[in-house]
């Protein structure tokens, strides 16, 4: 947990009390869970703004952790789609992960685990990519398409070249030479070294640009896009413009810019659930840590080198 804002070393284990389980509500064992960029922005207070949300001074949220995979202790009134002794995975809006309990909504983002699958290979299969499923819904991306994918390997990334290759779209993926072989096998039909090459320099065009890492703009991907193309982007950018360039883009009636604000319903995690029990989706783990260092954890996601997912394990695999 953590009770101020601030670097990795502000978190720590302790003992804290045991979440309620309401009416509607499932409480569960907690085996695997992740740390992402969004933790790490939270526990930092970055950007600064995020604190109307999330508490001004003090942080409202002193347990972090939004992807879990574990097994359901016990349940509240109400609740038939879970039973004790389910091994479930999901994604907690409101935090509360990174513990050996949570408790959650029978009708929030949780599903039952596909059969054979350890929980701690889907524990990672929920941040990055609702995330990812969320912009590709808003933006209507369809099979046919030519998608160029920027930042193809983070955990959005590669959540975003797999569910858009899955719907029959071409993919261009742009990463470091290094991991081309890793997001071909992810289904991207073309790699972009982005070491060796400005992707934004590439010859073709595309329907849509996907900036999965916020590192670039529409200014610079303008001559990627086609006539009506769509630039998407999960940051607002170094002036906050992709707040309000999607309003000004759409009245242009031209190339348009994307902020899509996530779907958190259950839906998102039916559909992921199917992907992954097909074999259609799969998490790409990086590291993997023990619940001890989830310090050790934070500090490798912020130096932004992390290829899809590092998971923390609460409860070693038997």
């Amino acid at each position: 947990m953590r009770t101020t804002y601030g670097p990795p070393e502000i978190v720590h284990l302790t003992d804290v009390p045991a979440p309620q389980v309401g009416p509607g509500d499932v409480r569960v064992a907690v085996h695997a869970t992740t740390v992402n960029r969004t933790d790490c922005g939270v526990r930092a207070g970055h950007p600064f703004f995020i604190r109307a949300l999330t508490g001004l001074f003090r942080p409202r949220a002193t347990v972090l952790g939004n992807e879990f995979a574990g097994v359901v202790e016990s349940v509240g009134p109400g609740v038939r789609r879970f039973s004790a002794g389910d091994r479930v995975f999901g994604y907690s809006p409101r935090f509360g992960a990174h513990a050996e309990l949570l408790s959650i909504s029978q009708d929030g983002l949780v599903a039952a685990v596909p059969a054979g699958l350890p929980l701690e290979d889907v524990a990672p299969a929920t941040e990055g990519a609702h995330y990812a499923l969320s912009i590709i819904r808003k933006a209507g991306i369809s099979g046919g398409q030519d998608v160029l994918v920027n930042g193809a390997t983070g955990a959005i990334g590669s959540a975003a070249v797999q569910l858009i290759a899955d719907l029959g779209a071409r993919v261009t993926a742009v990463c470091g030479a290094a991991h081309a072989g890793l997001v071909r096998g992810l289904g991207a039909d073309r790699v972009i070294d982005r070491d060796e090459v400005d992707f934004t320099t590439d010859g073709h065009q595309y329907d849509v640009v996907f900036d999965a890492v916020g590192k670039s703009s529409i200014g610079r991907c303008r001559p990627l896009l086609k006539p009506r193309g769509l630039y998407l982007t999960t940051d607002l950018g170094p002036w906050s413009q992709n707040a309000v360039l999607p309003v000004v883009t759409r009245l242009a009636r031209g190339r348009r810019v994307m902020l899509p604000t996530p779907i958190e319903t259950p839906q998102v995690i039916e559909y992921l659930h199917e992907r992954i029990a097909s074999g259609r989706f799969r998490p790409v783990v990086d590291r993997r840590y023990p619940f001890g260092q989830i310090v050790e954890a934070y500090r490798y996601v912020e130096t932004g080198q992390k290829v899809g997912n590092v998971v923390i394990t609460v409860v070693p695999p038997r």
